[in-house]
């Protein structure tokens, strides 16, 4: 995506994008938006090197927080958990046992890290799986445009 692109996406995305950017400084990748189970769509899931998962939540607002009543749920999918906010989102009100993310649309700081939860060895390999077939399906919809109406969620 070039810069004058990022005026259309919406403040969680902008959030997600420095995300991903300073991930890659841990030697992380990241896909945006995975359905790790029906009815459950995270911000961004990160696989580190060794095979580490990493769900981070991005929040723009205290609004936007308060609403979130599926966060939880989310915590059985990773090794570790992160909210991503902005300077301005008053992170106090965050859970202080999991992990925070202060970011902009273009990199972010890890000032809290998020306790280590071990996936099982199952759960890891499923969760890796959907990660490469999420992946897959989004860049080969960025190189055929015409392939996305094929594109069911997994």
């Amino acid at each position: 995506m070039d810069e004058s692109n990022l005026s259309n996406l919406m403040p969680g995305q902008l959030l997600a994008r420095g995300v991903c950017r300073h991930l890659l400084s841990y030697d992380f990748v990241s896909v945006e938006e995975l359905v790790p189970t029906p009815g459950r769509r995270v911000d961004v899931m990160a696989l580190g090197p060794k095979g580490e998962i990493w769900i981070i939540e991005c929040k723009s607002s205290r609004a936007d927080f308060q609403s979130d009543h599926k966060w939880q749920e989310y915590l059985q999918w990773c090794d570790r958990y992160f909210w991503a906010v902005d300077q301005e989102f008053p992170s106090e009100i965050l859970p202080g046992d999991t992990g925070l993310i202060m970011a902009d649309a273009y990199d972010a700081a890890i000032l809290r890290m998020g306790p280590e939860h071990r996936l099982a060895p199952a759960r890891r390999k499923v969760m890796i799986q959907k990660f490469a077939r999420h992946a897959a399906r989004r860049a080969q919809a960025s190189r055929d445009r015409g392939v996305a109406r094929f594109n069911t969620s997994s």
